[in-house]
């Protein structure tokens, strides 16, 4: 079996068997991981000759015999797991605080022996390996309940974004929110194919092996991650060489130790009130977390505004960016005014790109994508214009009937000229006042209250007299969205409320405050604009 659609549909099929028994599709997904690892690792030992980096007693073996039958299996598989989690490397990343979620031997052994064991993994191509994993990912961000849609960009926008960056043979590539890799598969996959010939041993394997890094704070992601990457090709099997992501890392919590080139990345959103930053004038900090960030611009607990100074500190001189910003980034007073003063002085903000609503797995999200490049210190301020996209107004996409697709943002692509940006030219004009593209000086933005970025020019047809509305459909989703995005705004004030005397803040708002609330375009992340539950992160997708 080689075709991409029907390896997903038969590795999906059994999903919902799985889920007569509670697992969810994140469950089945990671128990899925677990035997592809060890199903590949069997493969590859055969061509080498029983070479492993799998531990005796782990191996694919001693789960697939045929003696493995009953409790014998789920105690086996048990201590497999156990095991390899407390290996080095990729291995153990994989396997870090992997537990069994299938306590029925009768499916477990059927998705060993029927599912993975019978196909021969290493037959498959690393794209069809890839894109099929990719796939259930996708699936799995599209179960907004219990998926991972959080974590997941969708692949449309990620590949725009790599096309007018362009990662170059040689560069480092960093996403400090990676989710399940959308951002760095794509700039593996660019570099790869833009190149092709042209990259000889020595940067193939600096593509392989030394040009990705990314950090995930949950575990389970950052496993998902490390398997996509895995499968197509990226990362050492286990012990040899440095794994590209790195699992449980809350990438805000200290100054990083390494620059890179290239910074993308979708952080998550949403506000924690009991964060906040202390820089070098050692202001005022909470008790309950602290980021003592000296390299900061400004203290503040919008986790969003803390990315971007985060990503700039991740930045080489020179080095370049694109990262996926919630409005209020662009608007938001005080600290954020501070962000974009210092971000415009500091960088060459070159570009904006105001996206649709409908785009990611979480709803009420408005977003929008920032270019800029980092530059030396200078006495004038390296940002003169800032080209804005906008692909918002009077667009409608939705995550199934109209699917935003990479064609939807090729008059992007040509307008920002990455080869050549001193030629751009605007597609606005008062001849031509439904343009999508122009820019506004370094002068026209300091004028602006707050330095705001919230660049409007387009009439919204919707408030027009007699203009068509959108489907029913899409009104009611926009509708929804726009509900969602005030509950999440009203959460967050009520969290950053002190409770009344003999108040019970979890009674309260039938919820326990004290996790983390983020909504992130992930890519895995899915981006912000309301607030959720979810498992704590500092952070999506990013």
């Amino acid at each position: 079996m080689t075709d991409t659609s029907s390896l997903v549909a038969k590795l999906w099929s059994y999903c919902h068997v799985l889920r007569d028994d509670g697992l969810s599709y994140l469950d089945y997904l990671e128990q899925l991981t677990y035997l592809l690892f060890l199903k590949m690792a069997d493969e590859r030992a055969e061509l080498a000759d029983g070479k492993t980096s799998i531990p005796k007693g782990c191996r694919w073996g001693d789960l697939a015999g045929p003696e493995m039958e009953g409790e014998r299996l789920v105690k086996q598989y048990g201590r497999t797991l156990e095991t390899l989690g407390k290996q080095p490397g990729m291995l153990g990343l994989i396997f870090r605080k992997a537990q069994n979620k299938i306590q029925d031997p009768a499916r477990l052994r059927h998705l060993i022996v029927e599912l993975v064991g019978k196909e021969t993994w290493t037959e498959l191509s690393a794209d069809v390996k890839g894109d099929a994993y990719e796939g259930l990912l996708e699936k799995n961000a599209q179960e907004t309940k219990g998926g991972a849609g959080q974590y997941f960009t969708p692949r449309a926008l990620i590949s725009a974004i790599v096309d007018v960056v362009r990662p170059a043979p040689g560069e480092t590539i960093c996403d400090p929110a990676c989710g399940t890799g959308g951002f760095l598969l794509a700039a593996y996959g660019h570099v790869a194919e833009a190149y092709g010939k042209r990259l000889d041993r020595d940067a193939k394997r600096h593509l392989k092996y030394q040009a990705l890094r990314g950090m995930e704070l949950v575990d389970g992601v950052a496993r998902l991650c490390a398997m996509n990457l895995f499968l197509h090709g990226i990362g050492p099997l286990a012990e040899q060489g440095e794994t590209p992501v790195e699992g449980g890392v809350d990438s805000l919590s200290t100054q990083p130790n390494r620059r890179f080139d290239v910074v993308l990345t979708n952080p998550p959103f949403g506000k924690k009130s009991s964060i906040t930053v202390v820089n070098e004038d050692d202001e005022e900090e909470r008790k309950a977390l602290t980021y003592a960030r000296p390299d900061f611009w400004t203290t503040t607990s919008n986790k969003q505004l803390n990315f971007v100074q985060h990503v700039v500190s991740l930045l080489s001189i020179p080095g370049r960016a694109a990262v996926v910003v919630p409005d209020n980034v662009l608007f938001e007073g005080g600290a954020g005014e501070t962000v974009r003063r210092r971000l415009l002085e500091t960088c060459d903000v070159h570009t904006l790109l105001r996206l649709p609503t409908g785009l990611f797995y979480a709803q009420g999200v408005k977003a929008n994508v920032l270019f800029f490049d980092r530059k030396p210190a200078a006495k004038k301020p390296w940002t003169s214009k800032v080209w804005v996209y906008d692909l918002r107004t009077n667009q409608h996409f939705t995550l199934k009937q109209k699917p935003l697709a990479r064609n939807d943002l090729d008059e992007f692509v040509a307008c920002y000229q990455a080869d050549a940006r001193h030629k751009r030219k605007p597609t606005w004009s008062e001849k031509t006042p439904d343009g999508r593209w122009r820019a506004f000086t370094l002068e026209e933005l300091l004028a602006r209250d707050k330095v705001s970025l919230d660049l409007l020019w387009l009439k919204d047809d919707s408030v027009e007299d007699g203009a068509d509305l959108p489907a029913p459909q899409v009104l009611a989703a926009e509708v929804a969205d726009a509900l969602r995005s005030a509950l999440g705004q009203i959460e967050e004030v009520l969290e950053s409320l002190p409770p009344l005397a003999g108040d019970n803040p979890v009674a309260r708002h039938g919820s326990d405050l004290s996790s983390d609330r983020r909504v992130g375009p992930l890519d895995a992340g899915a981006p912000r604009g309301a607030s959720r539950a979810e498992a704590p992160h500092a952070r999506r997708g990013r």
